[in-house]
């Protein structure tokens, strides 16, 4: 019995090797985002104009939608994260969203306070 553990002991530390030797070289990196190129173009999309910037003050949401508990006989059976956390672009959509904000503000002077309802 002592040489089977040895033998799965042996294994163990091998694998655990190899998986640092694997991490060090780069293998599990995560350097290669194919949504990088739509990351770059979301964060240069420039508002210049009035109708863009209130079409997309308009499309992104201000808030995470649909976070919800379900709940069965008031026992938490499952949670469903808020949207937000699903896509990959947020940080850059609410980026676009909060220039398109501040050209309503700065370029057109209108009050936004419609767009967080």
């Amino acid at each position: 019995m002592s040489h089977h553990n040895s033998y799965h002991s042996t294994i163990k530390t091998s694998a655990h090797q190899t998986l640092n030797s694997a991490q060090k070289q780069g293998f599990f990196d995560n350097r290669f985002d194919f949504l990088q190129p739509v990351r770059r173009w979301l964060d240069t999309i420039e508002v210049d104009n009035p109708r863009l910037a209130r079409f997309l003050s308009k499309a992104i949401p201000s808030q995470c939608p649909f976070q919800r508990d379900i709940k069965l006989f008031g026992h938490l059976i499952a949670r469903i994260p808020p949207l937000c956390k699903l896509n990959p672009l947020y940080e850059e959509l609410v980026g676009l969203r909060f220039r398109a904000l501040c050209y309503l503000v700065d370029c057109c002077g209108e009050d936004i306070q419609q767009y967080y309802v």
